[in-house]
């Protein structure tokens, strides 16, 4: 495949480039901010920090066969 290049461009094709850059980086920077502001995947908020109050309510209450 051959790729054909000219480095002539029209004033409007530059202006235009030109113009849509900042826009480009300005969206892009806005859609990385909300993807990381809004997403509904917070492990610290699952984090397991040992045996709850329904474990220990159901381990507590049932006698130890193995104490003396």
């Amino acid at each position: 495949m051959t790729t054909i290049t000219s480095d002539s461009l029209s004033s409007t094709a530059n202006s235009r480039k030109e113009r849509s850059k900042p826009i480009a980086e300005f969206r892009s920077f806005w859609r990385l901010f909300f993807a990381r502001t809004f997403d509904p995947y917070r492990p610290e908020l699952h984090y397991m920090r040992g045996p709850g109050p329904a474990w220990r309510a159901k381990h507590v209450a049932s006698p130890d066969p193995h104490s003396t």
